[in-house]
């Protein structure tokens, strides 16, 4: 993900025909939007005389979202890279049958290396609805909707994710290896969709009795 671009760059190359970013980038960004909004409430809850008990716990989440944040950044970029490395593999020369026999191996490498950063998505959007689901507990209540919308971004990064994981098990041709990866991709998945569903229905439910 390359942070010197602007948002509107970012928004053109996202809707034009270019094949990255793609989905995979987009779940890395709605991860890093999720961090940042946890960073926020913790930011809002800092120096708060009412949260004074809990300033402490709150700076040490916010040292953690802020990492959170930044290694979504790192995973959207290497999901770029990884699908341009799969692309770059159908290129290769196949008039030999040696040509065809490399190329098959690399774009079968290519494509089970572009399942290591959805799947570090899935994992770290687990991680990080721990952090949240602390803050709502012990943040300021005022910014209870904004932590809110960071477990609905969080939830989407990792079904996101997991969505890329399929794909690319599905152009496996080691069927042992991909069942393996959906196998773990659909456990982490299911974790975070419960997690996330339990703790947005609990922001819900704080909402409107305020």
């Amino acid at each position: 993900m390359n942070l010197s671009k602007t948002l509107q760059e970012y928004f053109n190359e996202l809707s034009s025909n270019s094949p990255t970013p793609g989905g995979g980038n987009v779940a890395a960004l709605c991860g890093a939007l999720s961090a940042s909004l946890g960073t926020m409430v913790c930011n809002l809850t800092i120096g708060k005389k009412k949260y004074a008990d809990v300033e402490s716990e709150m700076i040490t989440q916010k040292e953690k979202l802020e990492n959170y944040q930044k290694k979504f950044f790192e995973l959207g970029a290497q999901d770029n890279a990884a699908f341009e490395k799969v692309m770059d593999a159908f290129k290769l020369p196949k008039e030999t049958e040696q040509e065809k026999d490399a190329r098959s191996k690399a774009i079968e490498e290519a494509t089970i290396g572009a399942t290591t950063a959805p799947m570090e998505v899935i994992q770290t959007s687990k991680a990080l609805l721990s952090i949240l689901e602390t803050i709502i507990d012990k943040g300021n209540k005022n910014s209870i909707s904004d932590a809110g919308v960071a477990v609905a971004l969080v939830g989407t990064a990792a079904k996101g994710a997991y969505l890329n994981v399929l794909i690319n098990c599905s152009s496996l041709s080691n069927q042992t290896i991909a069942n393996e990866l959906k196998k773990t991709a659909d456990i982490l998945v299911g974790e975070v969709i419960h997690t996330s569903d339990r703790i947005f229905e609990q922001v819900v439910k704080a909402v409107e009795s305020k």
